[in-house]
């Protein structure tokens, strides 16, 4: 694990087609909890896929680990210390749960005499130990899930990026996700979890970004968060309210916000 910077991003541009996602965005992120806020479209999916080094940078750099990574062979030295668990992953449905997360060890490169007890130890930890055999195509979405976060998981990771991972999840298992990612962090990880449950983020995170239209609009501990909430904000409690307020939410009526998630859904695919 390192002790300096996990992640360094320097005036940042990224897009698709004609279409710019983030522009000029510079943040570090260090060893702990750091959650991702944010409406759809804002660019939370666009930035874990550039940190996880699937989206080379259109302009700008980025540093893991300390290093630069500008090429194939930095970015593929990279991978090795990075667990990535999108939104939507692929796997054989014929695999056993054991063969998936011991494929997604290879994959990273795990040494062989490491990925047996590595797997093990990622299926016990998301609760999946007594489901090691079960085809994939036989798992719950909730199951799923967890078998995903195994996967980002297996092989102990510097850096964990994590696309909304509780979906699916009920209340008991969230709440071991949360002691989960806990636990990575005291070991030295980078945990980067994006998220639409803001309680999660108020809950397990040490930091917490707030993206609009690709840039950082709030980055901070939780309270700082909950310190900027406008009492008028819509919002269920303190953390929402904070939230909305670093969005400028504060002055929208309902039927405004309503007209505002339907125009943001439709680009969700696109970041």
């Amino acid at each position: 694990m390192t002790s300096g910077p996990v992640v360094q991003l320097t005036d940042l541009t990224q897009g698709y087609g004609g279409r710019r996602v983030i522009e000029n965005l510079s943040l570090t992120i260090p060893p702990g909890v750091t959650g991702l806020l944010g409406p759809n479209g804002a660019g939370k999916t666009t930035l874990l896929r550039t940190l996880a080094t699937i989206t080379p940078p259109r302009d700008g750099g980025i540093e893991l680990f300390g290093a630069p990574v500008t090429t194939e062979r930095e970015a593929r030295h990279a991978r090795r210390r990075i667990g990535y668990l999108p939104q939507d992953f692929g796997f054989y449905p014929a695999f056993s749960v054991t063969d998936f997360v011991r494929y997604c060890a290879w994959l990273r490169e795990v040494p062989s005499r490491e990925a047996g007890p590595a797997t093990e130890r990622a299926l016990a930890a998301v609760g999946l130990a007594d489901r090691a055999r079960d085809r994939m195509k036989a798992l719950s979405g909730g199951m799923l899930r967890r078998a995903g976060i195994a996967a980002a998981l297996v092989g102990s990771p510097s850096l964990l990026l994590l696309d909304e991972p509780t979906v699916g999840l009920d209340p008991a298992q969230r709440l071991d996700f949360r002691d989960l990612i806990r636990s990575l962090a005291r070991d030295g990880a980078a945990v980067v979890l994006s998220t639409h449950l803001v309680e999660d983020v108020g809950a397990a995170c040490d930091t917490v970004l707030v993206l609009g239209e690709g840039r950082v609009v709030h980055s901070g501990t939780p309270r700082q968060l909950v310190e900027r909430a406008d009492p008028a904000a819509p919002g269920d409690s303190p953390l929402e309210r904070g939230y909305m307020t670093v969005l400028g939410g504060a002055g929208r009526r309902p039927g405004e916000r309503a007209k505002q998630a339907g125009r943001t859904d439709r680009t969700e695919r696109a970041s």
